[in-house]
């Protein structure tokens, strides 16, 4: 591990947001990206990276991911200045519309003092009612929704890894 390589830090319940995560690795480039669970990670892997991924899907009505709960009480103590920290999430539209991606909300407002957050994504595309993870009329990062439009997450994916590359840069 090295702080050249990008950290991408996961969260998954169900195995959906690992798939993300380790898609997100193949195109940085295995040789680029290092992936690791925050179930496991310590705050000395946090340090390693100068540029992270944290990826979470939303769980329940509008919670962060379980392990994420724990993991950002370490990324919260842990020292991110001159880090650029970009934010994925996975989210279900229609069957929560008043929560969309609340998780990824969360995260960003437990984050968004300590480092520079890269990554924003336009909401055009999604239709939902409301999301803490929407500021104006960009999310504060990629948000994904495997239930109802997976048909469009590779090409989002693709976009967001290109548009990191420059911002990470």
């Amino acid at each position: 591990m090295s702080s050249n390589k990008i950290g991408i830090f996961y969260g998954s319940s169900t195995g959906q947001t690992e798939k993300i995560a380790e898609k997100l690795q193949q195109l940085f480039g295995e040789d680029q990206a290092d992936l690791l669970n925050v179930d496991i990670a310590t705050d000395k892997e946090l340090k390693n990276y100068s540029c992270l991924v944290f990826g979470t899907p939303t769980w329940g009505i509008g919670e962060m991911q379980d392990d994420w709960e724990d993991f950002a009480e370490i990324v919260e103590k842990t020292d991110l200045k001159g880090k650029k920290i970009a934010l994925f999430g996975l989210g279900d539209q229609d069957t929560y519309p008043d929560h969309f991606a609340d998780g990824v909300g969360m995260l960003y407002g437990r984050i968004k003092d300590k480092a520079t957050v890269v990554g924003k994504w336009p909401r055009k595309g999604y239709t939902f009612n409301s999301s803490e993870a929407l500021i104006g009329d960009s999310f504060v990062g990629l948000i994904l929704d495997q239930e109802n439009q997976a048909g469009k997450t590779r090409e989002r994916l693709e976009k967001w890894v290109e548009q990191l590359k420059k911002e990470f840069a």
